[in-house]
């Protein structure tokens, strides 16, 4: 168990040992009051105490222990099951990590199970406990700050790969020279990704704001509609930088095809430019008695000269069609 405390109106205390007793004591005695607690990876015997304290459905419990969960909104009678995927990003390799936060949100409580190394409540405990305001809403306003959380991190790291996607179509232009394709299509995985994460999320947050599985206080809606449509401009942008990436994948191959044509007419411009002195040299290297020029002492600056002309003319045209 990473943390777990009760939140009242006078502030917050921690709980230590056995939660049974102080939920007991405090939940019920204060309508207000909410209790939190917090799981990194927790195990079976580890997330026991909890889950039969609160009672929670067998089916919910096994996807807390379960990593690699699909965004989703479930309700088991009066505990709704909220689960997201939190993001990392590396700019360095462009990688993009991924793992899992569920929210039980509960009547005066609320469990957070994550699993994985991104951790996009690190902060978040504080952030709550330094707004009175945003506390005051109760259990809810746990929810909100996770997925307000876990938003932002997707704004941001949508940011930063379209600002990757940006400098790989400048390559694509600048020179085509440069192996791109891979790393178009790691770049397109990690999009890919990122759509998993993000699509799935917006019939949750549209949930949510609608009030279909709580119900949510008329000073906290604005929260959520936030929220909500935070989540519908990254996935516009998610959704672009899917569409885009395989246009710069064609892009890329269109500059490799072209370069590929002019090294092609490149080699046959200079193959037809050395067939010439090739070709009189041939006619000369023949063991015929009577040759053009054959006794005369000019005859080989001569044949020099036409070798050199024609060469020049060659070049000179090739040049000119631009194919050398």
């Amino acid at each position: 168990m990473m943390e777990c405390a009760i939140y009242r109106a006078d502030g917050r205390s921690a709980i230590e040992g056995d939660i049974s007793d102080t939920l007991d004591e405090v939940l019920l005695a204060d309508d207000n009051a909410f209790c939190w607690i917090d799981l990194h990876e927790p195990t079976e015997d580890e997330f026991r105490l909890a889950s039969e304290e609160l009672d929670l459905h067998p089916l919910a419990v096994e996807d807390a222990l379960t990593a690699q969960q699909r965004p989703k909104l479930e309700r088991y009678g009066r505990v709704v099951l909220v689960v997201l995927k939190s993001l990392a990003y590396d700019a360095d390799s462009r990688d993009v990590s991924s793992g899992d936060v569920l929210v039980f949100l509960g009547r005066n409580y609320v469990v957070t199970v994550r699993h994985g190394d991104v951790d996009p409540l690190g902060a978040l405990r504080r952030r709550l406990e330094a707004d009175p305001d945003l506390m005051a809403f109760g259990a809810p306003v746990v929810l909100y700050g996770v997925l307000d959380a876990v938003v932002d991190d997707y704004v941001e790291i949508a940011d930063q790969v379209q600002d990757a996607v940006t400098e790989l179509e400048e390559r694509v232009f600048l020179s085509a020279k440069d192996t791109l394709a891979g790393e178009i299509y790691e770049l397109k995985r990690e999009v890919l990704e990122m759509r998993n994460a993000v699509q799935p999320l917006l019939p949750v947050t549209n949930a949510l704001v609608a009030g279909d599985t709580i119900r949510v206080t008329q000073e906290s809606l604005p929260y959520f509609r936030d929220v909500a449509d935070h989540a519908v401009q990254v996935s516009a942008k998610v959704e672009a930088l899917n569409e885009l990436l395989p246009q710069v994948l064609s892009a890329y191959l269109a500059q490799m095809s072209i370069m590929q044509n002019d090294d092609s007419r490149r080699i046959s411009a200079w193959a037809a430019i050395m067939a010439v002195p090739t070709l009189i040299a041939g006619v000369y290297g023949m063991n015929f008695t009577h040759m053009p020029e054959l006794k005369s002492e000019l005859g080989y600056p001569m044949v020099l000269g036409l070798i050199g002309l024609v060469c020049t003319s060659l070049f000179l045209l090739f040049k000119r069609s631009k194919w050398l």
